[in-house]
């Protein structure tokens, strides 16, 4: 489990594929700290496994399942991505609830500066809309924001603050920039709890 505070932000240094799978190398400082071969870590929101490990540098495999249905495909080397391990159980819980099971894949659609902070404002599929409210949580690429308001359908708004500028990958997002989306998990539990006993009663 992770809590969408980004603990760096990485960079990728190489991209192979071989087989079913492609490979993501991943230059890195902070989260090597105690990474080991078979670690979980989520890299823009997406729980991986490392493969290899090395002082600055660790490996991940995709499957197709991962690569369609997030981000990652659009990756290149150059890219920046935020990075965070999972969450210790002795550790403040400084986010919300991230699985690193990504629900589906956003679009920027505005990213603009307004006085010392950023109005990020990102497309999603409509029918993911019943998970998304005003005030909720949500994670975007990994990051645990807040939902500032929905604004036409399909849309929603967060304000980005400068830490979290300046310490994620937005610093590089633009309009048009796939993003990777995790929605509340505890949303989606009460949705599968009514809908069973909505069945039951019926």
């Amino acid at each position: 489990m992770f809590t969408g505070i980004i603990e760096e932000v990485g960079e990728i240094s190489d991209i192979n594929d071989a087989g079913d799978f492609r490979t993501l190398n991943v230059h890195a400082r902070t989260v090597m700290k105690d990474l080991v071969i078979g670690s979980s870590i989520a890299v823009n929101g997406v729980c991986l496994t490392a493969r290899t490990v090395a002082r600055t540098n660790f490996s991940a495999d995709l499957s197709h399942e991962t690569l369609n249905r997030s981000s990652l495909g659009s990756l290149a080397p150059g890219s920046l991505v935020n990075l965070e391990r999972p969450m210790r159980a002795d550790s403040r819980f400084g986010g919300h609830i991230v699985q690193g099971h990504v629900d589906g894949v956003g679009r920027i659609r505005r990213f603009d500066r307004e006085g010392d902070a950023w109005n990020l404002e990102v497309e999603y599929p409509e029918p993911d809309a019943r998970y998304i409210i005003e005030k909720g949580s949500i994670t975007v690429d990994g990051i645990s924001l807040t939902v500032a308001s929905l604004k036409d359908s399909g849309v929603f708004s967060v304000a980005i603050i400068p830490h979290t500028f300046e310490n994620t990958n937005l610093k590089a997002a633009k309009p048009g920039t796939p993003v990777n989306l995790e929605f509340d998990v505890l949303a989606k539990y009460v949705e599968n709890l009514i809908k069973s006993h909505a069945i039951r009663n019926y």
